[in-house]
């Protein structure tokens, strides 16, 4: 099993390439179910998640083929993905591929549009909390699919097709509003979904199913409408950058110090976590070319955060946000709303040397002067990344183990550090 070296100690200086987003390229390639035409997907990652995920559909008969790159490409641009599901052979998504992987669950949705029946699996994933589907059937059922659970598995059916409706979800949920607009762009009349979730990567997606005549308003707002079409043709989609990665890299150079332009990173993503990072003494500016983090001498200032969905302080950068604040001239309150097991990574920052108290949904972190490298073990994949950054400013040797976690959603993670001058290398087991 791989591991992550890193000495700590050097400031980051250079270039950082951000990638397209995780968040966004999965539910994309999801989105080709619901077209016999073909899919064509550019700027996707090359990580573990999206590899799987083109296992998931490829059982369902999706075609995935990888276009080849031409003379002058970026070698550090994503890979192009050309998705072809005219023949959809197998309408079960079983066990052991759904379990690795909680948002191939998604694939219900467009199954059920499509093709008027569907059995997935119940999902897996990331330890971080429950996260029930409820409000992914509760979705289906409003527009008239039939639903139910057999020996693990969701079996849905709408043999007459899926019809317009109103779906209000009760609590925000990014997941469930991707299911719930991939299965009602094929159904008969106007579906509106209340209590939408926000995030560019609801956007995202329903810019590409308008490029693919899907009739959508409203995304970006709490408010969506979709007029249902008969049928989806083929279209051309470039994912919009990871947010999550530019945040993390713009901690990592807060943490450590340096000047680093997140190249192609775009600010409108993630102006919360920029201003909270401004906050905290980085510098922060956006250019043509994305983003540029700055930290030379200054020291790093407490910050109290809460976790919001978008708009707000994202959950997925609350460790990094913590890592960072381990460092602090003072004491940080951060408080988890999203997820309610998401501390995980408290422990293995405390072997650092972090001084971090747990109540409830809250962390108070106590700054320290210093972080002394050791040992620590991932257990997910936000989780990962911050033990890399606390490791980039320990002193010594700090050793993260489990690293199949950060190949899910980082891509390259040690060889962009690396070119920015800090000492990380991977070691194969």
């Amino acid at each position: 099993m791989d591991k992550i070296r890193i000495v700590g100690g050097r400031p980051l200086s250079g270039t950082i390439p951000i990638s397209g987003a995780k968040n966004a390229a999965l539910p994309l390639m999801i989105a080709g179910l619901l077209t016999e035409e073909k899919l064509t997907l550019e700027n996707v990652p090359r990580l573990a998640d999206v590899a799987l995920l083109q296992r998931i559909l490829g059982n369902h008969g999706v075609d995935i083929t990888t276009a080849g790159k031409r003379n002058g490409d970026d070698p550090h641009a994503g890979q192009t993905l050309e998705i072809d599901a005219r023949a959809i052979v197998d309408t079960t998504a079983p066990y052991d591929l759904v379990s690795r992987m909680r948002a191939s669950f998604w694939v219900v949705g467009p199954l059920l549009a499509r093709m008027g029946e569907a059995r997935v699996s119940l999902p897996g994933g990331c330890a971080i909390g429950t996260r029930p589907v409820d409000f992914h059937l509760d979705a289906l059922r409003a527009l008239g699919g039939e639903i139910d659970i057999d020996a693990g598995y969701v079996v849905a059916r709408a043999p007459k097709g899926l019809s317009g409706a109103r779906i209000v979800f009760p609590k925000v949920s990014v997941g469930a509003t991707h299911t719930a607009l991939m299965a009602a762009a094929l159904a008969r009349g106007e579906s509106v979904i209340e209590n939408a979730a926000r995030e560019p990567e609801i956007v995202d997606l329903a810019q590409c199913l308008v490029k693919m005549g899907a009739r959508i308003s409203g995304a970006g707002t709490s408010t969506i409408q979709i007029d249902g079409v008969a049928r989806l043709r083929g279209a051309r989609h470039a994912v919009l950058p990871d947010r999550i990665e530019t945040g993390t890299y713009a901690m990592a150079t807060a943490m450590v110090g340096g000047d680093v332009l997140l190249a192609g990173a775009s600010a409108t993503l993630l102006e919360s976590a920029l201003a909270t990072l401004r906050a905290a003494g980085a510098e922060i500016d956006v250019t043509n070319e994305g983003i540029r983090v700055q930290r030379n001498g200054a020291g790093i200032r407490p910050v109290d955060v809460t976790t919001a969905p978008f708009p707000g302080f994202p959950t997925d950068l609350q460790a990094q946000f913590m890592a960072l604040m381990t460092r602090a001239g003072g004491r940080s309150r951060i408080t988890e709303t999203i997820f309610e097991n998401r501390f995980m990574h408290v422990q293995e920052l405390a072997r650092l040397g972090a001084r971090i108290h747990l109540d409830g949904d809250t962390a108070t972190v106590e700054g320290v002067e210093r972080l002394k490298g050791a040992p620590v073990m991932a257990t997910d994949l936000r989780a990962s990344v911050s033990l890399v950054i606390a490791g980039l400013a320990a002193e010594g040797e700090t050793m993260v183990q489990r690293v199949y976690h950060l190949d899910r959603g980082f891509e390259r993670l040690e060889e962009k550090l690396a070119r920015c001058g800090a000492q990380i290398e991977r070691l194969s087991m």
